[in-house]
């Protein structure tokens, strides 16, 4: 609750993107060399690369289609996550840079614990219509960059989601499924389950400076579960990152209604760091992470300070908001329709590159997928990472990230180290599958802090 209560805060102090494959000096011209050492091809099938393919998690599919956000009604910095038949609905928002107004529809895809599509048929879990339309839109003003802003709410009368469980929303164009737009993963829950727990440090002595151990037990009294070995299935996910859920854990212990899952090495988190951040609510000055602002006729470009490794350093508190990102115009008065689009450049200091993988930007504003929009490229002539992304105005959280080559879990620990005194948001989600039936609902959640019991 405390967590949550700071969050809250932060967001009234403080008020996709596809990186540019040039490599650029300090003052933003083409350098002669370059490097490309990515590998990406080689760790996953072809088909993955295929603009059209559809992917079951966060994912844009076209270069047009910049700042997908899909948050809880009101507030801005939840998660894509809404209680069933609670009356809670989802928000849906992303810009089309094309601009002008085109027809975009959406659909749901029931998905299992671990995001896979369930053996339901859409009438088993849509009330309504299987497909909609997308009917708000508004075109932005005051920018110099034009767009459109689209906004969908759900569930809606037209549809909703009849079971509780992982959902996949998925955005197409002009009613063909096939030409997709986007995907966003979102989640509905019933609390039919009470969770508690708690994070600290590692109880080993070996690991208690850098790791963050999450410890905690179901209390299923009032609803029947036959074999908790079988049917129970726990996700445990840090701040908004997928690629290092814990999952497929069994209960160390089954007592009455209690399922205990404390473990003393089991389910283990690196602390990693407090996020690096930027502020581009103002483009008409710079802020203490902003090193120059470029002026042009169509454009701006912002130059972040460079940034170095933090691996060596002493760990400092520093206020964040895990990840997130806030979109915001200090000169304006509709924040999603005239909050401008920039040009931002990234630079962090390296001696050489890393062998064997590629470096990434990482965040929610990345989706925290490891692709090439979000790679940053060696300029052996500055001796630094360096990536250019085009983003909306702001207040943004992140970090680098190394990605090995054949691995789909990436390390923030080579660049950023790790403190097991790190602020961190876990959410444990509990899934149920009853025997005889082909879905997972999900049947509890909770999110906790570090350092809540403080």
């Amino acid at each position: 609750m405390a967590k949550c209560l700071f969050l809250t805060m932060t967001l009234l102090l403080i008020a996709k993107t596809t990186a540019s494959e040039i490599i650029f000096n300090s003052k933003g011209t083409k350098t002669d060399t370059e490097i490309n050492i990515s590998t990406l091809e080689k760790q996953s099938d072809i088909d993955y690369f295929d603009p059209d393919y559809l992917r079951f998690g966060n994912h844009v599919y076209k270069e047009n289609i910049r700042t997908v956000l899909l948050n809880k009604k009101g507030w801005d910095f939840s998660p894509a996550l809404i209680e069933f038949n609670s009356g809670e609905t989802l928000e849906l928002r992303f810009d089309d840079l094309e601009g002008g107004h085109k027809t975009y529809n959406y659909t749901i895809i029931h998905c299992d614990a671990k995001w896979r599509p369930s053996d339901l048929h859409p009438y088993e879990y849509i009330d309504g219509f299987y497909d909609d339309r997308i009917t708000e839109y508004r075109h932005s003003f005051n920018t110099q960059v034009s767009f459109t802003n689209y906004r969908l709410k759900f569930p809606n009368d037209n549809m909703r989601p009849s079971k509780p469980g992982n959902y996949i929303l998925k955005v197409f164009l002009d009613g063909d499924k096939e030409d997709l737009v986007l995907t966003r993963k979102f989640m509905v829950y019933e609390q039919k389950v009470n969770i508690s727990g708690q994070v600290r440090q590692a109880r080993r002595v070996s690991l208690r400076d850098f790791k963050q151990e999450v410890n905690f037990s179901i209390n299923t009294q009032g609803y029947r579960v036959d074999n908790p070995y079988n049917d129970i299935t726990v996700v445990i996910k840090q701040n908004g990152r997928w690629d290092n859920v814990i999952h497929d854990l069994e209960p160390r212990s089954v007592s009455n209604n209690i399922i205990s899952y404390d473990y003393d090495s089991e389910i283990l988190f690196y602390g990693s760091n407090e996020f690096r951040y930027f502020d581009t609510k103002s483009l008409k000055h710079s802020t203490s992470r902003i090193d120059e602002i470029v002026y042009h006729p169509d454009r701006r470009e912002v130059f972040l300070r460079q940034d170095f490794r933090r691996i060596n350093e002493r760990y400092v508190f520093e206020h964040d908001i895990n990840g997130r990102f806030y979109i915001q115009n200090e000169h304006g008065y509709d924040r999603h329709l005239e909050s401008d689009y920039a040009k931002v450049h990234f630079s962090l200091k390296m001696p050489v590159p890393l062998q064997n993988g590629n470096v990434f930007l990482a965040g929610d504003f990345t989706d925290w997928n490891f692709e090439k929009s979000n790679r940053l490229n060696y300029n052996f002539d500055e001796n630094a990472y360096q990536a250019s992304l085009l983003l909306k105005q702001g207040y943004y959280n992140y970090m680098y990230m190394f990605l090995e080559d054949g691995k789909d879990k990436a390390d923030s620990t080579i660049i950023e180290g790790s403190h097991s005194d790190t602020e961190n948001e876990y959410t444990i989600l509990v899934y149920h599958r009853r025997p005889g039936t082909l879905f997972d609902r999900l049947i509890g959640m909770k999110h906790l802090y570090t350092h809540d019991d403080r």
